[in-house]
């Protein structure tokens, strides 16, 4: 008797470790299939689309590189010196390597997309400098999800 039923517990315990094992392996298939799934950011896109956007006038705002070309706020752009109206080769890469860290791609919840979006139209709370964005149809704010979505540049 209590070999036929120590047979029975473990042949379940090898059932129970056989399907953990197995959900295991479907989960990691799963994860490696969407990480592999994950769009990318494209340098040329942001170089040309989004970098720009930086650098706008908007009504009651100060531009975003106002405040973000100093080393005071966690997004810290490339300085334009005066008489510039736009980066150099590296500082595009200094500044496309700052914003990805607040980019989750294909993620429209990404910090650099609600940051500065007004809470009413889906963005967070908190942002210095305003809220740039009243709504997710402003075709900049377009823009900076279509990037951050994985559009690449054409």
């Amino acid at each position: 008797m209590y070999r036929a039923q120590h047979r029975r517990t473990v042949a379940c315990v090898a059932l129970v470790c056989a399907g953990l094992l197995s959900a295991h392996l479907t989960g990691s298939a799963l994860q490696q299939s969407a990480a592999a799934k994950a769009p990318t950011l494209d340098y040329e896109f942001f170089k040309a689309d989004v970098q720009p956007i930086l650098l706008n006038k908007r009504p009651g705002h100060a531009r975003c590189i106002a405040c973000h070309a100093h080393t005071t706020t966690p997004l810290d752009l490339s300085p334009l010196p005066p008489g510039r109206t736009t980066w150099t080769e590296e500082e595009s890469r200094r500044n496309f390597d700052a914003i990805r860290r607040f980019v989750a791609p294909g993620n429209v919840k990404s910090k650099f997309l609600v940051h500065p979006l007004e809470e009413k139209a889906g963005g967070d709370f908190y942002h210095n400098g305003g809220k740039h964005f009243a709504s997710q149809n402003d075709p900049e704010w377009q823009i900076l999800k279509s990037w951050v979505m994985g559009q690449t540049a054409k």
